[in-house]
């Protein structure tokens, strides 16, 4: 045994010696040229190809480890790999099982297998003397191996439909998030967000959303064909955003539609406050740093910001001018209020160019939503099919509403005192918040009977008051009608007088 040991020795020593000689006798570029050679004829025998996918690319995250981590993590649980590791994401609503290093799975596409394999490297930046201690740093990446004949199945479709599904399942699993402009943050401070969020914790769904059905339904399938709608947006040549218009009394559910719709689609919500925008130049700032997949929120935009009251004052001294000419006081007072309608920096068309220009289209999959109590308020032109696609009204409380609410509220879905409800319900102008706080007032002291009744003698109440106050107008108007009167036939009196003086000038 000691003695083939010896022999193998020997061995090894003269072929280092034979390398050491080769490498003194022949030149650097001709040893260059047999390792090139060698590498060639490696390949040519060995028909596997391997591609890196690092996690850092320029000391930036690399997106696409991100999405591979995520989707090999799904696949690994059902390949059955051993070594796994648990994680929890920062804005994931679950833990995130992935590889442990050096762990291997298979995967198929295609008919083509492929073999993933986690790397985790640790560097160690201590070596220096005299050098401040720092933690290692670890460099982690996935290995993909595969046969080079599928080399265009895994550049052309595999590593899309990877990079897909981690998307779709981050996007599946991540936490939802409300977000707000904030104009008291400091330009430090803006160099990173021009937004703040929160956690989007509202419970609201369209099964709870006290509304019509047909109109539910009439929504959902609205929203279920725009997220479909890729293909068809990039036919047509548009962006791919939709615009709603909620309007309707207060109470009637505005906030909860749009929480409704946050959470069926899963989308973030951009909630923008126009009264803290600067500029046209802040609000594009604003829309860049907006996500895909996300809802534009500008509520009661009737009262934020008046970006309407320039044109209604120039249609009003046009009429002005041509029924008679202003007093110099009125011209004074005009001409004040078009320089202080000219200093506003925020204007109509930089929020027109927000929702429909050029610059809308930085960016994949939004919805824009307007609210207002007064539609009759906005400029035609902000909410113009094209830019508010789809206009809801959000009505008084009626019957199909009502039962929504009775099964949320108390759990039923019919009850004989229904039918004395149902009629109330067509004739008085109730809101649904209105509804829903008769019928939880009593809820926690008294049983469904109780609730009911309450709603009953509230409503019953609104109608008394309704009747006194059609009353009170109808005398109003009455009143105004006979006051009216003296004064036209005055009016009829004087101009009688005049046509016959001018007819007797004439025949003189």
């Amino acid at each position: 045994m000691g003695a083939s040991l010896t022999e193998v020795g020997s061995k090894l020593a003269g072929l280092m010696f034979i390398w050491g000689t080769i490498q003194q006798l022949f030149p650097q570029i001709l040893c260059k040229r047999i390792e090139s050679f060698w590498t060639r004829l490696e390949n040519y025998f060995y028909p596997y190809v391997q591609i890196t996918i690092d996690e850092l690319t320029n000391g930036k995250t690399n997106e696409i480890y991100r999405h591979v981590d995520t989707y090999l993590g799904t696949k690994s649980v059902d390949t059955g790999a051993k070594y796994l590791k648990a994680e929890k994401p920062e804005n994931s609503k679950s833990f995130a099982v992935i590889l442990d290093e050096g762990e291997e799975i298979i995967d198929e596409f295609e008919g083509a297998t492929f073999c993933w394999r986690s790397h985790n490297e640790t560097f160690d930046d201590n070596n220096s003397q005299g050098s401040k201690k720092t933690q290692p740093t670890e460099k982690k990446s996935y290995t993909i191996t595969f046969n080079k004949q599928h080399r265009e199945i895994v550049t052309g479709k595999y590593l899309k439909h990877v990079i897909e599904e981690g998307r779709a399942i981050e996007f599946k699993n991540k936490k939802r998030r409300i977000y707000c402009n904030d104009s008291t943050l400091t330009w430090w401070l803006r160099l990173n967000t021009m937004w703040k969020h929160v956690n989007f914790e509202y419970p609201a769904t369209f099964d709870t959303l006290a509304m019509d059905p047909k109109k539910k339904e009439e929504i959902i399938n609205d929203l279920i064909a725009f997220t479909k709608g890729k293909e068809f947006y990039s036919k047509i040549g548009k962006a791919w955003k939709r615009g709603y218009l909620l309007y309707g009394p207060p109470g009637t559910g505005k906030s909860t539609m749009i929480a409704a719709i946050a959470n069926y689609l899963n989308y973030d919500i951009y909630d923008l406050e126009l009264t803290s925008v600067e500029d046209n130049l802040e609000l594009k700032k604003l829309l860049l740093e907006t996500t895909s997949k996300s809802i534009i929120v500008i509520e009661d935009i009737d009262c934020s910001v008046d970006l309407t009251g320039k044109r209604k004052k120039a249609k009003k001294k046009k009429k002005k001018e041509e029924t008679s000419d202003s007093d110099s006081d009125s011209d004074s007072d005009s001409d004040s209020d078009s320089d202080s309608e000219g200093k506003k920096k925020l204007t109509l068309s930089g929020l027109l160019n927000f929702i429909d220009g050029i610059w809308s289209a930085c960016g994949q999959e939004r919805i824009i939503i307007f609210t207002t109590n007064h539609v009759d308020k906005l400029d035609p032109a902000l909410i113009r099919r094209g830019r508010m696609d789809m206009h809801i009204e959000m009505s008084y409380c009626r019957y199909e509403a009502f039962k929504v609410l009775a099964k949320n509220y108390l759990g039923i879905d019919t009850h004989p005192l229904f039918q004395e409800i149902e009629p109330l319900l067509e004739e008085v102008n109730m809101s649904p918040c209105d509804v829903a706080e008769s019928l939880i007032h009593k809820n926690t002291s008294g049983g469904i009977e109780i609730c009911l009744n309450n709603l009953i003698l509230a409503l019953k109440d609104a109608k008394e008051k309704a009747i006194q106050e059609a009353r009170e107008k109808e005398k109003q108007v009455l009143e105004q009608v006979k006051e009216e009167k003296p004064k036209k036939s005055k009016k009829l009196s004087t101009k009688l007088v005049r046509s016959y003086g001018r007819f007797k000038k004439i025949f003189r």
